[in-house]
């Protein structure tokens, strides 16, 4: 289900997949109809083991070589375990100029076909220029383990954060736990006894790198504790 605000900023398709990316541990190539997994990126990310083309590019030296399909799978995980963790795919698909192997060290050359995201709102193409312009989230690869210490560490935040959510959004809530961060806001998860809908509270203001997490997230528990003051009655 979409946000409750359409409005809120949030990463673009081109950046969200540029993060998947980075942050990956593993994922599937198929190319000749089989099925390569490929695990521990050694913090390289996608990007490190294969090295995208624009179309026509030559991909070795030499004269050229007919090329094979091939296709890259990733998947955007939940750290937190909320109903429904898979966030999102990523699928990136093109041509290569020699058979692909797991086990080679160095990285492949891929002729850049199309590039795609989908997650619960739909689907978005994202081009090579758009995604080698975007710009990695500085949460990416340590959002997994701030969210996992908000949820074991400092359960009694995230009901303190839903005070910033919509009353009507609450009603029927049975559990709320946070999905995502960026560098925009943080992600929460309403669970119903048969759906769920998520909701982005925005921080004050972007982050623009990792070390200013702490003190947006506390700016919006300020703002929840204001809130719930504010309601007081008189």
């Amino acid at each position: 289900m979409r946000s409750h605000s359409s409005r809120t900023k949030q990463p673009t398709p081109a950046e969200r997949m540029r993060s998947i990316i980075t942050a990956a541990q593993s994922m599937t190539v198929v190319t000749d109809g089989r099925h390569h997994e490929v695990y521990n990126l050694d913090g390289t990310g996608l990007l490190g083991r294969v090295h995208l083309h624009d179309q026509g590019d030559p991909l070795e030296p030499g004269p050229p070589a007919p090329r094979i399909p091939i296709r890259l799978e990733l998947t955007d995980i939940a750290p937190t375990p909320v109903r429904d963790r898979l966030r999102a795919r990523v699928t990136l698909s093109g041509l290569v100029a020699a058979p692909y192997s797991g086990d080679s060290a160095e990285s492949t050359c891929m002729e850049f076909g199309q590039a795609v995201i989908e997650d619960a709102e739909g689907r978005a193409y994202v081009t090579l220029e758009q995604l080698q312009e975007a710009e990695t989230d500085p949460m990416a690869t340590g959002e997994a383990g701030m969210l996992t210490h908000l949820v074991d560490d400092h359960p009694d935040l995230v009901p303190l954060l839903l005070r910033l959510v919509e009353p009507r959004l609450k009603n029927g809530v049975v559990r709320a736990l946070p999905l995502a961060m960026d560098r925009y806001g943080i992600t929460l998860r309403l669970e119903h006894p048969a759906t769920h809908r998520d909701v982005r509270l925005p921080f004050p203001t972007p982050m623009t790198d990792i070390d200013q997490a702490g003190l947006q997230f506390h700016a919006l528990l300020t703002a929840a504790r204001r809130s719930s003051h504010h309601r007081l009655p008189a």
